[in-house]
């Protein structure tokens, strides 16, 4: 599924217009990545837990060259899913 059948199928869903369906998930995506951004987690009780892991440096290799790289340490977003989304998917 890709964003514009996601808004269609929650202005179905809400009953409202396709423009405010999109809005709605415009906003709780760059709230999400703001939080984020802020290094805080967001939690969405029962769906799941957004949040920032540290990954430490390491140390690579080049498929090309084979040469071995230094890959530095960041950060990365991540999703953990809660209780009920994960008995949905069983």
């Amino acid at each position: 599924m890709n964003k514009t059948e996601l808004v269609a199928l929650v202005a179905d869903k809400a009953d409202v217009t396709q423009a405010m369906a999109e809005k709605v998930v415009n906003s709780f995506v760059a709230v999400v990545t703001d939080t984020l951004a802020k290094d805080e987690k967001v939690v969405v009780t029962g769906f799941g837990t957004f949040e920032v892991r540290n990954r430490v440096a390491r140390r690579g290799k080049n498929p090309r060259t084979g040469e071995e790289i230094v890959v530095p340490a960041q950060k990365t977003p991540a999703f953990k899913a809660g209780k009920l989304l994960k008995d949905a998917v069983k």
